[in-house]
């Protein structure tokens, strides 16, 4: 079942084409990865997903409720209830702490509960970062920081998460780290994971890669073939 669907995606800035005709359809608990050279057009299908841009010509569906033609209004409010969002910069606050950070979703929301309360403390647990609860973000590593975001993402439990080069700021450690962390919450939460990614290392954590060239979709991998591909590059390493 498909929980987030476009179809014939254009996107214009002035003259320059973009988007080129894009369909696509992202199955509920799945894990997405979306790859392409600058400029390919893969961050830009990511914040139409995402509500945060509208396309040209097109739609936009999730849950079957088409998001494109949504007030900003409307959109706000689906950002805070179904959408989570991870970027390569992180976008933490620089004076909330990390609990606050986390909370931030919320707090623009209306008022905090001991439940949200609850669910921040949980999520830091999981993630592995509860002793950053009262820290600001100028006194963490660039992986706790992304660690905060995630758990900002994922407060208000989404239907989706959407990564925009989750680990385009990080060290190797740090970003197989993040991306086995990504994978983990993709299987224990069935949290449907899409990320854009120029990492070919990165896109293989996903079920499905897809790849974008000059605005229009031109390979698509389901599970079977990412698996193949990745045990291959398991076993060029161990021969290496």
């Amino acid at each position: 079942m498909a929980v987030l669907k476009c179809e014939n995606l254009s996107k214009k800035f002035g003259e320059h084409l973009v988007l080129d005709d894009v369909s696509l359809e992202i199955e509920k608990g799945s894990f997405v990865s979306i790859i392409g050279a600058s400029g390919s057009g893969k961050s830009t299908l990511l914040t139409i997903l995402g509500g945060i841009d509208k396309p040209t010509t097109g739609r936009v569906m999730l849950d079957d409720k088409e998001i494109s033609s949504m007030t900003e209004k409307e959109l706000a409010i689906l950002r805070r209830t179904k959408l989570g969002f991870v970027f390569q910069f992180f976008n933490l606050a620089p004076y909330l702490t990390a609990e606050e950070n986390v909370l931030l979703p919320i707090m623009l929301g209306g008022r905090i509960t001991d439940e949200h309360r609850a669910r921040a403390k949980e999520l830091m647990e999981y993630l592995g970062i509860s002793e950053l609860k009262d820290k600001l973000p100028s006194k963490m590593s660039g992986g706790e920081q992304q660690r905060i975001a995630i758990a900002r993402g994922l407060i208000i439990n989404p239907e989706v998460i959407l990564l925009d080069e989750p680990t385009g700021n990080l060290d190797s450690k740090n970003s197989e780290e993040i991306m086995n962390l990504l994978k983990k919450i993709n299987l224990e939460f069935n949290t449907t994971i899409v990320q854009v990614t120029h990492s070919e290392h990165n896109a293989k954590y996903a079920d499905v890669i897809i790849t974008i060239k000059d605005g229009k979709i031109v390979k698509v991998l389901d599970d079977s073939v990412v698996e193949e591909i990745s045990n291959e590059q398991t076993t060029e390493e161990i021969e290496a």
